[in-house]
């Protein structure tokens, strides 16, 4: 009766995590997708605590004591604006605990004196190999997007080598623990050279791509799960895995190609060392600024704005004053629509979600492919915050680290106001274009304070 409730606890977590993916794919069922998921580990996490294989509950209660402690208050009290980094230290939790799953099988086969047979081994040694590497990816992504540790690429010389021979000596290692596995000592050598990988593959990786490489480090974190579900014979940690590290890879893939980038350009790249227009330089260009009155009797008048949202409007903190600007410039005739990138701020949907907070409709969120056209009849295009997701050097420049990365075709609307508090490069370390263009005004600031300005204003116009 025990193994048929277990199992049944299974599948109805399968089932509610498939389910839970797929309401993730639309913004206005995303949270009823999170519910679902939710569910789903209740599930798994029942029909675990009535395995005969547990014979002491104590140091499961301890960690649900512990996992609540540290988990409430990083999912009620950390700012969106930390949300990226956030997520990158659920990341390093459920690495390494994968990692310390993996390390329990192998001391306890070794104490028992069980012998542990090639495949179990060959599953040990990828849950702890993947595991480690994405322990110290993660706590470095989360070190740059924090900006402890600086979002440049902290490079050397020879470090594609280094890293290539550190490579080679795990996979030399993992090769022989699969053989004689016997040893603790390489075990741990093994453990200790995967924890140093992944810091030094994620060193030398600009801040513009720390949202690859979280989407990549989940996919090794769920590939972990899943071999420690092949090593302790656990159905439900196989399924969960599988999805984690199948999703997390596909959004890498998708990411990768929203900045015209491969894998390999993006681990071994460098991305975001750069500090000018490629070729160019602002030497020479000037800018033209605004006042908040000017910015929104324009506003005030347009028939079609779109506002385009960025990190920028996430350190404010300011999504629920545009979507009050939005309602004020609606309520004069004009039409609003929100293009979003899908790199903008520093995780997939970061603004989705901000503008989702807001209470910003769905069906005013338009991706990049479905607005871009969209930009040649706008009146006014409102950057609040973004950057390089603008940048006309993407396309006009074939010196830009940039170039050839889709962006929103912002300097096609007919006027371009851009909120920002200075002249600052974006997180890709370059000069953007789009502030020196003609037809540009710069509102310098907060952006909170702005738009409170500007929705004062355009009440009075």
């Amino acid at each position: 009766m025990r193994d048929y409730f277990i199992q049944g606890s299974y599948l109805a977590a399968s089932v509610l995590f498939i389910l839970g993916l797929r309401g993730l794919t639309r913004p206005d069922k995303a949270r009823r997708g999170m519910q679902l998921a939710a569910a789903g580990m209740l599930f798994a996490i029942v029909g675990t605590l009535v395995s005969h294989q547990i014979v002491d509950y104590r140091w499961i209660a301890a960690g649900l004591v512990l996992g609540v402690v540290i988990g409430y208050p990083m999912g009620m009290w950390v700012p969106m604006t930390a949300m990226p980094q956030r997520i990158a230290l659920s990341l390093t939790f459920s690495a390494l605990a994968a990692a310390l799953v993996g390390i329990a099988e192998y001391n306890t086969r070794l104490t028992n004196g069980e012998g542990i047979p090639a495949a179990i081994m060959a599953a040990i040694g990828i849950e702890v190999l993947l595991g480690m590497i994405t322990v110290g990816g993660t706590l470095i992504a989360a070190g740059k997007l924090q900006e402890v540790i600086t979002s440049r690429p902290l490079t050397y010389r020879g470090q594609n080598l280094v890293n290539a021979l550190v490579f080679v000596a795990m996979l030399v290692l993992f090769g022989f623990l699969v053989s004689h596995p016997e040893r603790p000592a390489l075990f741990y050598a093994l453990i200790a050279l995967a924890f140093g990988f992944g810091i030094l593959l994620v060193l030398p990786i600009g801040g513009a791509d720390m949202p690859v490489v979280v989407a990549l480090l989940n996919s090794y974190s769920g590939l972990a799960s899943c071999a420690t579900g092949f090593a302790i014979g656990n159905v439900i940690l196989i399924i969960s895995g599988s999805l984690d590290g199948s999703s997390g890879f596909i959004l890498s893939v998708l990411m990768s190609k929203a900045m015209n980038r491969s894998f390999t350009n993006v681990l071994f790249g460098a991305f975001g060392s750069q500090t000018s227009i490629g070729a160019k330089s602002a030497e020479g260009l000037s800018v033209r600024s605004t006042g908040v009155e000017d910015a929104a009797v324009q506003l005030a008048y347009a028939q079609l704005v779109i506002i385009i949202p960025g990190y920028g409007m996430a350190v404010a903190q300011a999504q629920h004053q545009v979507r009050e600007l939005a309602e004020l410039i609606e309520g004069r005739g004009g039409e609003v629509k929100f293009a979003v990138h899908p790199v903008a701020g520093r995780m997939p949907g970061h603004m989705n979600v901000l503008l989702a907070e807001a209470n910003v409709p769905y069906d005013k969120l338009f991706d990049m492919d479905e607005i871009n056209g969209d930009f040649d009849r706008a009146d006014v295009a409102l950057v609040i915050g973004a950057n390089d997701v603008v940048n006309p050097a993407a396309r006009n420049d074939k010196t830009s680290p940039i170039y050839g990365m889709p962006i929103l075709n912002a300097d096609h609307a007919k006027s371009v106001i851009v909120l920002k508090r200075s002249m600052a490069a974006g997180f890709a370390g370059i000069e953007n274009e789009l502030f020196y263009n003609p037809k540009t005004s710069m509102l310098f600031g907060d952006a909170k304070k702005s738009l409170t300005g500007l929705v004062s204003e355009v009440k009075n116009v």
